[in-house]
């Protein structure tokens, strides 16, 4: 296998329009996507290493190459957009050291796409736009109601409509080079002993690849905002569900496969989905129910709707469960469980000045007629307990627990008085037999009917 030298490639008569691939050895279909993929040779005179590289020195070198790029896409009718607010990822696949297939692909599917490019559809927040739209769409508006919130939202809404969309090219290419990037920074991690040209090389390919990443991220942002919309008012703020949005747009890109030939909108869509589900089944609901429990409540309150409009009437829950092949048991659970809990200092009424805790009785509290009989019984008490001695009134006391609600053994009630627990004991008896014979004692029998 022969590797043709820089020298010799430059002095190579080259077709007008067409960009000079850095020399590779034998080019796989996708490079760098395995294992078997031959590493890229690459001349010794080579520029150093990015970590021995000033960071000045880094950006001139960007910016050269993006004036090159730019110049050389022009010649084949295709534009290039920089990056929002970081250094645009303009390196070419031979710069980029992907090989000269990779390359030749590149060019071949932007001739052959120059045409489908003018027909792509316009599609809002999704990501993808021909060359000639004039511009991206205006951002939806912030949520309604004001405050802190609603301006952190519209921020956010300006700083994402500011970022260019991609073309169909452009997303493929992008593509590319983060599983490019992903593939070499597997490799780094699973084979320490590299030779210091590849690794250089493979390090280059990271860095490349979440370039990629980062652009391909921005340019799809107002797609997560969009899907947004459907999942406002379930228990989650825009903000929120944005946020876990774009987690779900950050594994829709590690995970897109350009090759199968899928728009990007489309599979990260389920990927977005996903997580603003995931988020409102774990973080919406004051009681955390677990997740496929909440894809249940799902499933038994979408065939209730279906019946109900299918019948006209609410269907009962045994029906439902002939439809979803559960018991009814099961059914009249999961409904209960996919009721929400409401707050006791929620406002009733028109008025809206009384809350809802103030309508619901206490099942623990005495009514009045028991409060007012356990008043008259504590007073004849007293008044009973007032014909004894100190010594007999106090054991009764402690004995059934008239002082603090908590009685004593006679163990105890001995230790206190210094006296063993039968002396304690025949004081007790004593005692009862006087109240016994006492003459409220009638009047203390009618507190036990």
């Amino acid at each position: 296998m022969q590797t043709q030298t820089l020298a010799d490639a430059s002095a190579a008569p080259q077709p007008a329009g067409e960009q000079l691939a850095e020399p590779v050895t034998e080019p796989a279909t996708r490079p760098l996507l395995g294992p078997a993929a031959d590493p890229v040779t690459v001349p010794q005179q080579a520029e150093p290493p990015a970590a021995e590289m000033l960071p000045e020195e880094i950006s001139r070198e960007r910016e050269g190459e993006r004036k090159r790029e730019q110049s050389q896409g022009a010649e084949r009718g295709l534009v290039l957009v920089p990056d929002a607010g970081t250094d645009a990822d303009t390196d070419t696949d031979t710069d980029t050291g992907l090989g000269a297939d990779a390359g030749a692909e590149s060019e071949s599917e932007s001739e052959s796409g120059a045409g489908a490019e003018a027909e792509a559809e316009v599609e809002s927040g999704q990501g993808v736009h021909a060359e000639s739209d004039p511009g991206p769409e205006p951002p939806p508006r912030a949520e309604p109601g004001g405050g802190p919130s609603s301006d952190l939202f519209r921020q956010y809404l300006r700083e994402i409509g500011r970022i260019p969309l991609l073309t169909a090219v452009e997303e493929v290419e992008l593509a590319r080079r983060v599983e490019a990037g992903l593939f070499a920074e597997e490799k780094l991690a699973n084979t320490p002993d590299l030779c210091s040209q590849l690794a250089y090389d493979l390090d280059r390919l990271v860095v490349l690849g979440r370039m990629a990443k980062r652009r391909l991220i921005e340019a799809n942002l107002r797609l997560v905002v969009s899907v947004a919309k459907r999942y406002v008012g379930r228990g989650l703020t825009m903000l929120d569900l944005v946020q876990e949005g774009n987690l779900g747009l950050i594994r829709a890109v590690e995970k897109f496969d350009y090759a199968r030939g899928y728009k990007f909108s489309t599979y990260a869509t389920w990927w977005i989905r996903q997580a603003m589900s995931r988020a409102l089944a774990d973080q919406a609901r004051t009681i955390r129910v677990p997740v496929h429990v909440v894809e249940l409540i799902n499933r038994v309150v979408r065939v209730q709707r279906r019946m109900l409009q299918e019948r006209g009437y609410e269907p009962t829950p045994e029906e439902v469960a002939a439809h979803l092949d559960l018991t009814e048991e099961r059914v009249s659970e999961v409904l209960r469980l996919a009721q929400e809990p409401v707050s006791l200092h929620a406002p009733v009424g028109e008025e809206e000045d009384v809350a809802l805790g103030d309508l619901i009785e206490d099942g623990d509290a005495a009514s009045p007629v028991e409060s007012a009989a356990f008043l008259l019984l504590r007073e004849h008490l007293d008044a009973v307990l007032s014909t004894l001695g100190e010594r007999e009134r106090k054991v009764v006391q402690l004995r059934y627990g008239l002082v603090d609600g908590r009685p004593r053994t006679l163990e105890e009630i001995g230790r206190i008085f210094g006296v063993t627990r039968e002396r304690i004991r025949q004081i007790e008896s004593k005692t009862l037999s006087k109240l016994r014979d006492h003459a409220f004692a009638d009047q203390l029998r009618g507190y036990l009917d």
